[in-house]
């Protein structure tokens, strides 16, 4: 997963300065624009949905372990899903921000 993740982190870091000097050839269809968008709001709401479920499935077991701290785990659980919630919802904006480049 390690060599899979530095890969990936190479080929990014490789390819934008291609990105970052091409040309806008006039009289394209956006269909990379709709891909990139979609992506985007797709790995946003895989990865705010997988901290949602860790967020809760370790507040659960704390309270489980403990059930007199149940309100004191509460709080902090609640902002922080509040936070993950957020991120996901940035990305759905920007994501439409990119499309309406289309």
């Amino acid at each position: 997963m390690r060599a899979f993740v530095f890969v990936a982190a190479v080929l990014a870091m490789a390819l934008s300065p291609d990105l970052a000097f091409a040309q806008d050839a006039g009289g394209g269809s956006g269909w990379g624009i709709a891909i990139g968008s979609g992506l985007a709001i797709g790995l946003a709401i895989l990865g705010a949905g997988i901290g949602q479920g860790l967020t809760a499935a370790n507040a659960v077991s704390g309270i489980a372990r403990n059930p007199g701290a149940a309100g004191v785990i509460q709080t902090p659980m609640i902002i922080g899903l509040a936070l993950i919630e957020s991120i996901a919802l940035l990305a759905f904006v920007i994501a439409f921000l990119i499309q309406g480049k289309i």
